[in-house]
């Protein structure tokens, strides 16, 4: 029987092919509806959805699901990233982005980035700009060059500017792929 997880990979996969989804487990259920592939949640109702008809590939996903961080990581690793956009019935939008060679993208909790952080800086040292992991701003990509929690905010210091999550918030973020070993990512995987 797949995880959910797993069913969530292959509905992915299957929707970016365009490929029709028939895929289920006591939890979630991916059926193809008039052309459109459906991630289903058995407790919830429709969690996700993806027009197969459509020339590029968008993603809608509530963000109310418990499956939220699951979806999150599996379009992740297809590349797919939140745009920011609601539609009509308050789901978010997500389009694929062209990783940059040799990083592999998450979109996890701050808090999660913030311990890939610790684990990064014992393996690095202070000299240059730092280009292991880097945050999504603004359509781009910058080094991440330190972070720090006060009054339970996350601060995350790049090349120009700062930004303050919650430690619940969503962000997306990029770390090199041979650092990958190195930062022991942590997942949300249940």
């Amino acid at each position: 029987m797949l995880s959910n997880l797993d069913l969530i990979r292959e509905f992915v996969q299957d929707s970016i092919q365009k490929k029709e989804v028939l895929l289920s487990n006591p939890a979630l259920t991916a059926q193809t509806v008039y052309n459109t592939n459906q991630l289903i949640a058995k407790a919830e109702g429709v969690i996700a959805t993806i027009q197969l008809s459509k020339t590029l590939s968008e993603f809608s996903i509530s963000p109310k699901s418990s499956q939220w961080e699951l979806i999150n990581q599996a379009l992740a690793e297809s590349s797919y990233l939140l745009k920011g956009e609601v539609d009509s019935r308050g789901f978010y939008q997500y389009q694929y982005c062209e990783v940059p060679k040799g990083y592999e993208m998450h979109c996890t909790k701050s808090v999660l980035l913030w311990r890939a952080w610790w684990k990064y800086r014992k393996y690095t040292s202070k000299l240059g700009i730092p280009l292991e992991l880097l945050i999504r701003k603004r359509d781009s990509w910058y080094p991440i060059r330190d972070l720090i929690i006060s009054n339970g905010l996350l601060y995350i210091k790049t090349l120009g500017s700062e930004i303050a999550l919650d430690s619940d918030d969503l962000v997306t973020w990029l770390s090199k792929v041979d650092a990958i070993n190195i930062l022991e990512i942590p997942t949300t995987e249940t």
